[in-house]
Order: C-alpha cells, then sequence, then structure tokens
C-alpha cells in the first residue's frame, strides 16, 4: 500500500442510504471502499466540499467486507431491494485496488444477496470483474419494484472531456481517454447497460456547440446507452481545494480562458466565489447538450 500511499482506516458505517426521489443515478444505496483517490482530479468535487473537506491522504476502509455483509445481510431480512452504487464520492477502481481485490471482494457479496449494481468509473480495471457483473446480470438478482429494467448492471463512465490533451492536464493520473472508450465496447459486448457520466463538463473548453457536436459523435459510434451530463462545481480555497487546484492549471495551461472561467464562479454581490456557475449557465448547457444529443439518438438519462 506505500506504493499509492494509502493508510487503513476502520469506519463506522459504509452504506449510505438514498433519501429523496431518484434523480441522475440508479442508486439505492451506495458503496465507497475508499477514502480519497488517487486519481486526484483536479476539479473533483470532493476537494473542499462539506462531503470530505480534503482528500490529500488517502484511506482503505479495512472493516469493509465485514460492514457490506451485515448491511446486506439486514436488507434481505427486512425484504428491501435497491441498487448499490459503487463510486459516488470516489472511484473503486482506482489503482490500489489492482493490487487489494476490495471492490471484486465486495461485488461478489452484492451478488451473494442478489441486488443489482451501478458502478461508476473512470478505470478500464473494471473489466477484469466481467466474471461477476454477469453473475449479478442474472435473473436471481432482485430489481426494485419502482424500476422496470431489462439489465441488473449499470457502468457509467465518468469524462469531462474527450480530448487526451486535456485529460493530461486536468486528470493526469486517470486512465486515458482510449482506455475507457475501448472498456465501453467491451462491456456493451457483455450486454450490460453502459453510459458515460459526462460532468464536470470543462467550461470554455468542452462546453461549445462545436465541441460538443465531436463529444457526441464519438459517444454515438461506440453505442453508449446514455449519457448523464452536468456542470462544474469548484469548493474551497485550500491548496489542494478543487477551485484552487483548478483555477491554477487554467491560468497556466489555458490563459485565454482564465478570466472568463474565475468570472463564471465570482459573485459580485457577495464578492465571494460561489461553489456553482449561474443556474443560467447551467440551464443552458443542459438545454444545449440535450438537443445535440437528440440529434445523435444518445438519451440524457439513465430513466429515459
Amino acid at each position: 500500500m506505500k506504493k499509492y500511499g494509502f493508510k487503513s482506516r476502520e469506519v463506522k458505517s459504509i452504506f449510505t442510504k438514498r433519501n429523496n426521489e431518484r434523480k441522475l443515478f440508479l442508486e439505492d444505496f451506495t458503496i465507497n471502499p475508499y477514502l480519497g483517490c488517487s486519481f486526484n482530479c483536479s476539479y473533483c468535487y470532493i476537494n473542499g466540499s462539506k462531503y470530505a473537506g480534503s482528500t490529500d491522504s488517502y484511506y482503505v476502509k479495512s472493516n469493509a467486507i465485514e460492514l457490506t455483509k451485515s448491511e446486506l445481510k439486514k436488507l434481505v431480512k427486512n425484504n428491501k431491494k435497491g441498487f448499490v452504487c459503487f463510486g459516488s464520492a470516489t472511484d473503486p477502481y482506482q489503482d490500489i485496488e489492482s493490487e487489494l481485490y476490495l471492490t471484486r471482494d465486495l461485488l461478489k457479496l452484492v451478488n451473494r444477496f442478489h441486488f443489482p449494481v451501478h458502478i461508476l468509473t473512470k478505470s478500464d480495471l473494471v473489466l477484469r470483474d466481467t466474471d461477476i457483473l454477469k453473475k449479478i446480470n442474472q435473473p436471481s438478482t432482485n430489481l426494485p419494484d419502482d424500476l422496470d429494467l431489462d439489465t441488473k448492471v449499470y457502468v457509467s463512465f465518468s469524462f469531462s472531456t474527450l480530448d487526451e490533451n486535456q485529460r493530461k492536464v486536468f486528470e493526469s493520473s486517470a486512465p486515458s481517454i482510449k482506455r475507457r472508450l475501448d472498456a465501453i465496447k467491451i462491456l456493451k459486448n457483455n450486454d450490460f447497460k453502459v453510459g458515460v457520466s459526462f460532468m464536470p463538463i470543462l467550461p470554455f473548453i468542452a462546453d461549445s456547440n462545436n465541441e460538443l457536436n465531436k463529444t457526441m459523435a464519438i459517444f454515438s459510434d461506440i453505442g453508449v446507452d446514455y449519457i448523464v451530463p452536468g456542470s462544474m462545481s469548484l469548493f474551497g480555497n485550500g491548496l489542494n481545494d478543487s477551485r484552487v487546484k483548478y483555477f491554477n492549471l487554467i491560468k497556466r495551461y489555458y490563459p485565454e480562458h482564465y478570466e472568463d472561467t474565475k468570472d463564471l464562479f465570482f459573485n459580485k454581490k457577495t464578492s465571494r466565489y460561489n461553489n456553482y456557475p449561474p443556474t443560467s449557465y447551467q440551464n443552458n448547457l443542459l438545454r444545449r447538450i440535450s438537443k445535440i444529443a437528440k440529434e445523435y439518438n444518445i438519451k440524457t438519462s439513465m430513466f429515459s
């Protein structure tokens, strides 16, 4: 574990239950086997947000197996159903997973108790666990009563851009764009639902109509089942916080967009930076994406 700078930590709980209606993703319960993420993407909302504060240290949840087994037993005993989502706050297939197999062992438990899964990741390492995902994607797996679906396994690959040079700037430790796109093709051939978490879309870099058209053309060509788009959020004022890291990278690599990017998040009324761009920007972006995606016959929801 020293190779990746991870430590071990026992946690009190590992399951988080959805407490409102379904919105973007298929999740009734979420599991994050790790605290922090070695991909360390510059824009990651975890850094500086209320969800984690700072993740400059990485931890393996050492009692994850015991806690998950206990929680799944309780759910089955109480006749509870639902999708188990991996990757809501940290990538379940970050580099250390190639040695620890923790996510794989957790998937085995999910399969044992017959729960469907939704995996969010940037990594093609998920291909390693295709055998378990095939077992989960069987009639014996119980879908939630409110969902009429033809598969028990969803995998969403995260992208903020499809430009490899941009990836090297903003998510340099994450797997390449090509590896992710190739993984989508392979998983599609295994009869899973495979789509894209297209967020955060890089403002002034990847959000023009021209760029969005090029992106949708590629997604259409590889046959993604859906995209779930979202604008950027930036948090915090510390050196490891997403707002500071992202602004610094924009200033260094894309100075022509530096002032516009800062202005997008700056609130003139309070003279402070907002965590989110204006609602008008967000709505305009989503409208344009929806229109362009429709032209390529790509759904912009996991539910439609």
